[in-house]
């Protein structure tokens, strides 16, 4: 979880303690939380992501912590490109309304609205500075995805 929050440019320690593992899945809980689970819990506390074929998959509400944080990589949207990026897609340089941290090729960014809420994440696909248009910014994960698997789950 820590070398995740590091390819967003920071540093993220959460207390050893109240990380729980269960399946592949991990999950933060407060000291209160983690005196009540028994062995056979499903779900408690915040779910932070899952390790599948050794590659850790965060959730959204790790994103967001991450989010919260003002030295990770953000960049912010535009509406339209908001909509787009929660649909799938991919981010084009004109729909890119600010940029916080890195802006450089290769490096993980966070994907904000207008609002500031977390969108999901995306690897910078060329320089932000050195381009003028074009996509600039690969989906990689955002809120929407969830919502497209059950869907094709559902037509299978």
């Amino acid at each position: 979880i820590s070398d995740f929050a590091e390819l967003f440019g920071i540093k993220i320690e959460f207390d050893e303690e109240n990380v729980v593992e269960k399946e592949n899945r991990y999950f933060l809980l407060n000291d209160r939380l983690k005196g009540l689970i028994a062995d056979d819990f499903f779900y408690a506390g915040v779910y932070l992501g899952m390790v599948k074929s050794d590659v850790f998959l965060p959730s959204v509400n790790l994103l967001k912590i991450i989010a919260k944080n003002e030295k990770a990589n953000k960049v912010f949207v535009d509406e339209r490109s908001a909509w787009l990026f929660i649909c799938g897609r991919d981010l084009f340089k004109r729909g890119i309304t600010k940029i916080e941290g890195s802006r450089k090729k290769g490096d993980y960014t966070l994907i904000l609205n207008r609002h500031g809420e977390c969108l999901g994440f995306g690897i910078i696909l060329k320089d932000l500075d050195a381009v003028e248009k074009g996509f600039v910014v690969k989906n990689v994960l955002d809120i929407g995805d969830f919502l497209r698997r059950e869907r094709k789950r559902l037509e299978e």
